[in-house]
Protein backbone atom coordinates (compact mmCIF):
# COMPACT_ATOMS: atom_id res chain seq x y z
CA UNK A 1 0.00 0.00 0.00
CA UNK A 2 1.35 3.43 -0.96
CA UNK A 3 -0.20 6.70 0.22
CA UNK A 4 0.92 10.11 -1.14
CA UNK A 5 0.48 13.22 1.01
CA UNK A 6 0.73 16.89 0.11
CA UNK A 7 3.21 18.10 2.75
CA UNK A 8 2.77 21.79 1.88
CA UNK A 9 -1.01 22.20 1.85
CA UNK A 10 -2.97 23.69 4.74
CA UNK A 11 -2.57 26.32 7.45
CA UNK A 12 -0.26 24.21 9.62
CA UNK A 13 1.95 22.76 6.90
CA UNK A 14 4.44 21.29 6.82
CA UNK A 15 4.98 20.67 10.55
CA UNK A 16 1.58 19.18 11.48
CA UNK A 17 1.55 17.16 8.25
CA UNK A 18 4.97 15.67 8.98
CA UNK A 19 4.08 15.06 12.62
CA UNK A 20 0.91 13.22 11.58
CA UNK A 21 2.82 11.16 9.03
CA UNK A 22 5.36 10.20 11.68
CA UNK A 23 2.54 8.91 13.90
CA UNK A 24 0.90 7.02 11.02
CA UNK A 25 4.19 5.54 9.77
CA UNK A 26 4.86 4.00 13.17
CA UNK A 27 1.38 2.47 13.25
CA UNK A 28 1.12 1.43 9.57
CA UNK A 29 4.52 -0.18 9.10
CA UNK A 30 3.43 -2.04 5.96
CA UNK A 31 2.36 1.17 4.23
CA UNK A 32 4.75 3.38 2.30
CA UNK A 33 3.97 7.06 2.78
CA UNK A 34 5.24 9.55 0.20
CA UNK A 35 5.58 13.15 1.37
CA UNK A 36 5.52 15.67 -1.48
CA UNK A 37 7.02 19.08 -0.76
CA UNK A 38 10.14 21.01 0.12
CA UNK A 39 12.74 18.43 1.21
CA UNK A 40 14.59 20.84 3.50
CA UNK A 41 11.44 21.97 5.30
CA UNK A 42 10.31 18.36 5.70
CA UNK A 43 13.71 17.35 7.09
CA UNK A 44 13.62 20.32 9.48
CA UNK A 45 10.22 19.15 10.76
CA UNK A 46 11.54 15.68 11.58
CA UNK A 47 14.45 17.37 13.37
CA UNK A 48 12.05 19.52 15.41
CA UNK A 49 10.20 16.34 16.39
CA UNK A 50 13.50 14.84 17.53
CA UNK A 51 13.15 11.79 15.30
CA UNK A 52 14.73 10.42 12.15
CA UNK A 53 12.58 10.02 9.06
CA UNK A 54 10.88 6.58 9.27
CA UNK A 55 12.06 3.96 6.80
CA UNK A 56 8.60 3.67 5.26
CA UNK A 57 8.43 7.43 4.53
CA UNK A 58 9.97 8.83 1.34
CA UNK A 59 10.06 12.36 -0.05
CA UNK A 60 9.47 13.85 -3.49
CA UNK A 61 10.87 17.38 -3.67
CA UNK A 62 9.08 20.44 -4.99
CA UNK A 63 9.12 23.99 -3.72
CA UNK A 64 6.00 24.99 -5.66
CA UNK A 65 2.89 25.33 -3.51
CA UNK A 66 -0.77 26.17 -4.20
CA UNK A 67 -1.99 28.80 -1.73
CA UNK A 68 -5.54 29.32 -0.47
CA UNK A 69 -5.64 32.58 -2.45
CA UNK A 70 -4.79 30.94 -5.79
CA UNK A 71 -7.45 30.39 -8.42
CA UNK A 72 -8.52 26.70 -8.39
CA UNK A 73 -7.34 26.21 -11.98
CA UNK A 74 -3.81 27.38 -11.14
CA UNK A 75 -2.88 23.72 -10.47
CA UNK A 76 -3.47 22.93 -14.13
CA UNK A 77 -1.79 26.07 -15.48
CA UNK A 78 0.96 28.07 -13.76
CA UNK A 79 1.67 25.56 -10.95
CA UNK A 80 1.39 22.16 -12.60
CA UNK A 81 4.53 20.99 -10.75
CA UNK A 82 3.21 21.89 -7.28
CA UNK A 83 2.92 19.34 -4.48
CA UNK A 84 -0.81 18.84 -5.11
CA UNK A 85 -0.43 18.26 -8.85
CA UNK A 86 2.48 15.84 -8.41
CA UNK A 87 0.47 13.80 -5.91
CA UNK A 88 -2.57 13.60 -8.18
CA UNK A 89 -0.46 12.60 -11.19
CA UNK A 90 1.20 9.85 -9.14
CA UNK A 91 -2.25 8.55 -8.20
CA UNK A 92 -3.49 8.69 -11.78
CA UNK A 93 -0.46 6.76 -13.07
CA UNK A 94 -0.73 4.04 -10.45
CA UNK A 95 2.29 5.13 -8.43
CA UNK A 96 0.16 5.37 -5.28
CA UNK A 97 -3.12 3.97 -4.01
CA UNK A 98 -4.52 7.21 -2.51
CA UNK A 99 -3.73 10.90 -2.14
CA UNK A 100 -4.30 13.24 0.84
CA UNK A 101 -4.13 17.04 0.84
CA UNK A 102 -5.09 19.80 3.26
CA UNK A 103 -4.62 22.42 0.55
CA UNK A 104 -7.16 24.57 -1.26
CA UNK A 105 -10.49 22.74 -1.55
CA UNK A 106 -11.35 24.37 -4.87
CA UNK A 107 -7.96 23.56 -6.38
CA UNK A 108 -8.04 19.95 -5.15
CA UNK A 109 -11.55 19.37 -6.48
CA UNK A 110 -10.82 20.92 -9.87
CA UNK A 111 -7.45 19.22 -10.31
CA UNK A 112 -8.74 15.83 -9.13
CA UNK A 113 -11.57 15.95 -11.65
CA UNK A 114 -9.20 16.81 -14.52
CA UNK A 115 -6.22 14.62 -13.56
CA UNK A 116 -7.61 11.58 -11.73
CA UNK A 117 -11.03 11.90 -13.43
CA UNK A 118 -14.44 10.67 -12.35
CA UNK A 119 -15.87 7.16 -12.33
CA UNK A 120 -17.38 6.44 -15.73
CA UNK A 121 -21.03 7.50 -15.64
CA UNK A 122 -20.69 9.83 -12.65
CA UNK A 123 -21.49 13.40 -13.64
CA UNK A 124 -19.80 15.22 -10.74
CA UNK A 125 -17.66 14.30 -7.76
CA UNK A 126 -18.64 15.56 -4.31
CA UNK A 127 -16.89 16.38 -1.04
CA UNK A 128 -18.27 14.05 1.62
CA UNK A 129 -17.83 15.31 5.19
CA UNK A 130 -18.56 13.50 8.43
CA UNK A 131 -20.97 15.26 10.79
CA UNK A 132 -19.82 13.68 14.08
CA UNK A 133 -23.00 13.29 16.08
CA UNK A 134 -23.87 10.31 18.31
CA UNK A 135 -24.40 8.39 15.06
CA UNK A 136 -22.15 9.99 12.42
CA UNK A 137 -23.71 11.30 9.20
CA UNK A 138 -21.91 11.49 5.86
CA UNK A 139 -22.92 14.81 4.27
CA UNK A 140 -22.45 15.31 0.54
CA UNK A 141 -21.94 17.63 -1.09
CA UNK A 142 -20.31 19.84 1.54
CA UNK A 143 -18.99 22.57 -0.72
CA UNK A 144 -17.74 21.56 -4.16
CA UNK A 145 -20.90 21.99 -6.27
CA UNK A 146 -23.13 24.98 -5.38
CA UNK A 147 -25.73 24.08 -8.00
CA UNK A 148 -26.79 20.57 -9.01
CA UNK A 149 -29.52 18.63 -10.79
CA UNK A 150 -31.72 15.87 -9.45
CA UNK A 151 -29.72 13.28 -11.42
CA UNK A 152 -26.52 14.33 -9.68
CA UNK A 153 -28.14 14.13 -6.25
CA UNK A 154 -29.40 10.66 -7.10
CA UNK A 155 -25.90 9.52 -8.08
CA UNK A 156 -24.40 10.93 -4.89
CA UNK A 157 -26.83 8.81 -2.88
CA UNK A 158 -25.34 5.70 -4.49
CA UNK A 159 -21.75 6.85 -3.96
CA UNK A 160 -22.36 7.93 -0.36
CA UNK A 161 -24.12 4.68 0.51
CA UNK A 162 -21.25 2.65 -0.90
CA UNK A 163 -18.69 4.61 1.13
CA UNK A 164 -20.60 4.39 4.42
CA UNK A 165 -21.20 0.70 3.90
CA UNK A 166 -17.67 -0.26 2.85
CA UNK A 167 -15.49 2.12 4.90
CA UNK A 168 -17.61 2.94 7.97
CA UNK A 169 -19.16 -0.52 8.19
CA UNK A 170 -22.83 0.53 8.28
CA UNK A 171 -25.09 -2.17 6.92
CA UNK A 172 -27.84 -0.98 4.55
CA UNK A 173 -27.22 2.74 5.33
CA UNK A 174 -30.18 5.09 5.44
CA UNK A 175 -30.17 7.94 2.92
CA UNK A 176 -31.92 11.25 3.53
CA UNK A 177 -32.45 14.34 1.36
CA UNK A 178 -31.85 17.64 3.18
CA UNK A 179 -34.94 19.76 2.65
CA UNK A 180 -37.16 22.38 4.28
CA UNK A 181 -39.90 19.89 5.10
CA UNK A 182 -40.51 16.15 5.31
CA UNK A 183 -43.37 16.14 2.78
CA UNK A 184 -42.59 15.02 -0.77
CA UNK A 185 -43.84 18.26 -2.32
CA UNK A 186 -41.52 20.49 -0.22
CA UNK A 187 -38.44 22.23 -1.57
CA UNK A 188 -37.33 23.57 -4.93
CA UNK A 189 -38.33 21.83 -8.16
CA UNK A 190 -34.90 20.18 -8.17
CA UNK A 191 -35.39 18.81 -4.66
CA UNK A 192 -38.89 17.58 -5.50
CA UNK A 193 -37.59 15.79 -8.59
CA UNK A 194 -34.65 14.37 -6.63
CA UNK A 195 -37.04 12.98 -4.03
CA UNK A 196 -38.85 10.99 -6.69
CA UNK A 197 -35.62 9.61 -8.16
CA UNK A 198 -34.27 8.64 -4.75
CA UNK A 199 -37.55 6.95 -3.84
CA UNK A 200 -37.27 4.79 -6.97
CA UNK A 201 -33.53 4.09 -6.63
CA UNK A 202 -33.11 0.34 -5.98
CA UNK A 203 -29.46 0.72 -4.93
CA UNK A 204 -30.15 2.77 -1.79
CA UNK A 205 -32.25 2.75 1.38
CA UNK A 206 -34.04 6.09 1.04
CA UNK A 207 -35.87 7.33 4.17
CA UNK A 208 -37.21 10.60 2.75
CA UNK A 209 -36.66 14.30 3.34
CA UNK A 210 -34.73 15.43 6.42
CA UNK A 211 -35.19 18.86 8.03
CA UNK A 212 -32.05 20.58 9.32
CA UNK A 213 -33.28 20.60 12.93
CA UNK A 214 -33.35 16.78 12.86
CA UNK A 215 -29.71 16.38 11.75
CA UNK A 216 -28.27 16.13 15.32
CA UNK A 217 -30.68 13.24 15.99
CA UNK A 218 -29.01 11.26 13.16
CA UNK A 219 -32.14 10.31 11.19
CA UNK A 220 -29.95 8.88 8.42
CA UNK A 221 -26.41 7.71 7.67
CA UNK A 222 -26.02 9.60 4.38
CA UNK A 223 -27.42 13.10 3.84
CA UNK A 224 -27.65 14.42 0.29
CA UNK A 225 -27.81 18.09 -0.76
CA UNK A 226 -26.18 20.65 -3.04
CA UNK A 227 -22.76 22.03 -2.08
CA UNK A 228 -24.06 25.49 -1.16
CA UNK A 229 -26.61 24.21 1.34
CA UNK A 230 -24.32 21.45 2.59
CA UNK A 231 -21.46 23.83 3.33
CA UNK A 232 -23.75 26.12 5.32
CA UNK A 233 -25.18 23.17 7.29
CA UNK A 234 -21.71 21.80 8.06
CA UNK A 235 -20.28 25.13 9.22
CA UNK A 236 -23.35 25.90 11.30
CA UNK A 237 -22.95 22.55 13.07
CA UNK A 238 -19.24 23.24 13.66
CA UNK A 239 -20.00 26.73 14.96
CA UNK A 240 -22.73 25.50 17.29
CA UNK A 241 -20.35 22.91 18.73
CA UNK A 242 -17.74 25.59 19.43
CA UNK A 243 -20.38 27.89 20.92
CA UNK A 244 -21.77 25.14 23.15
CA UNK A 245 -18.39 24.24 24.67
CA UNK A 246 -17.45 27.88 25.07
CA UNK A 247 -20.72 28.50 26.95
CA UNK A 248 -20.17 25.46 29.17
CA UNK A 249 -16.67 26.68 29.98
CA UNK A 250 -18.03 30.07 31.02
CA UNK A 251 -20.66 28.44 33.23
CA UNK A 252 -18.11 26.28 35.01
CA UNK A 253 -15.75 29.17 35.71
CA UNK A 254 -18.33 31.52 37.23
CA UNK A 255 -17.42 30.93 40.88
CA UNK A 256 -15.86 28.46 43.31
CA UNK A 257 -18.97 26.23 43.41
CA UNK A 258 -19.15 25.87 39.63
CA UNK A 259 -15.42 25.16 39.47
CA UNK A 260 -15.87 22.35 41.98
CA UNK A 261 -18.81 21.05 39.94
CA UNK A 262 -16.58 20.98 36.89
CA UNK A 263 -14.18 18.61 38.62
CA UNK A 264 -17.05 16.16 39.08
CA UNK A 265 -18.04 16.10 35.39
CA UNK A 266 -14.68 16.84 33.75
CA UNK A 267 -14.25 13.36 32.26
CA UNK A 268 -17.80 13.31 30.91
CA UNK A 269 -17.33 16.71 29.26
CA UNK A 270 -14.12 15.52 27.63
CA UNK A 271 -16.03 12.55 26.26
CA UNK A 272 -18.74 14.84 24.94
CA UNK A 273 -16.17 17.06 23.24
CA UNK A 274 -14.55 14.02 21.63
CA UNK A 275 -17.96 12.90 20.37
CA UNK A 276 -18.33 16.15 18.42
CA UNK A 277 -14.80 15.97 17.00
CA UNK A 278 -14.29 14.77 13.43
CA UNK A 279 -10.53 14.23 13.91
CA UNK A 280 -10.91 10.47 14.32
CA UNK A 281 -12.49 10.25 10.85
CA UNK A 282 -9.53 11.85 9.05
CA UNK A 283 -10.69 13.96 6.15
CA UNK A 284 -13.44 14.33 3.58
CA UNK A 285 -13.23 11.91 0.62
CA UNK A 286 -13.92 13.29 -2.84
CA UNK A 287 -16.49 10.70 -3.84
CA UNK A 288 -17.20 9.92 -7.47
CA UNK A 289 -13.54 9.97 -8.55
CA UNK A 290 -11.94 6.91 -10.14
CA UNK A 291 -9.34 6.70 -7.35
CA UNK A 292 -9.24 7.66 -3.64
CA UNK A 293 -8.58 11.36 -2.92
CA UNK A 294 -9.07 12.73 0.60
CA UNK A 295 -9.35 16.40 1.57
CA UNK A 296 -8.01 17.08 5.05
CA UNK A 297 -9.22 20.20 6.87
CA UNK A 298 -7.21 23.34 6.10
CA UNK A 299 -6.41 23.78 9.79
CA UNK A 300 -5.80 20.08 10.39
CA UNK A 301 -3.58 18.78 13.17
CA UNK A 302 -1.23 15.82 13.28
CA UNK A 303 -4.06 13.62 14.61
CA UNK A 304 -6.22 14.56 11.61
CA UNK A 305 -3.47 13.56 9.20
CA UNK A 306 -2.75 10.33 11.05
CA UNK A 307 -6.45 9.40 10.90
CA UNK A 308 -6.60 10.39 7.22
CA UNK A 309 -3.88 7.85 6.45
CA UNK A 310 -5.95 5.11 8.10
CA UNK A 311 -8.99 6.34 6.19
CA UNK A 312 -7.07 6.28 2.90
CA UNK A 313 -5.95 2.71 3.50
CA UNK A 314 -9.51 1.56 4.23
CA UNK A 315 -10.81 3.40 1.17
CA UNK A 316 -8.13 1.87 -1.07
CA UNK A 317 -8.84 -1.65 0.15
CA UNK A 318 -12.60 -1.34 -0.38
CA UNK A 319 -14.50 -2.05 -3.57
CA UNK A 320 -16.43 1.23 -3.50
CA UNK A 321 -15.38 2.39 -6.96
CA UNK A 322 -16.29 -0.95 -8.57
CA UNK A 323 -19.59 -1.02 -6.73
CA UNK A 324 -20.50 2.49 -7.87
CA UNK A 325 -19.41 1.76 -11.46
CA UNK A 326 -21.85 -1.17 -11.64
CA UNK A 327 -24.68 0.92 -10.16
CA UNK A 328 -24.46 3.82 -12.61
CA UNK A 329 -24.04 1.85 -15.84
Amino acid sequence: MRIAIDAMGGDNAPFEIVKGVNIAAEREKDTEIILIGDEKQIADCFSQLGVTQPQNVTTIHTDVVVTMEDDPMVVMKEKNNCSMAIGLKLLKDGGTDAFISAGSTGALHAASTLIVRKIKGIRRSAIASIMPFDRPILLLDSGANPTVTEDILNQWAIVGSAYVSEVLGVENPKVGLLNNGTEEHKGTPTMQAAHQLLKENKYINFVGNVESREIPNSPCDVLITDGFTGNIALKLAEGMGTFMFSTLKSLFTTNVKTKLSYLLVKDQLKGLKKLFSSSSYGGAPLLGLSKPVIKAHGSCTADNISSAVTQAISYSKSNIIEKVSQSVQ
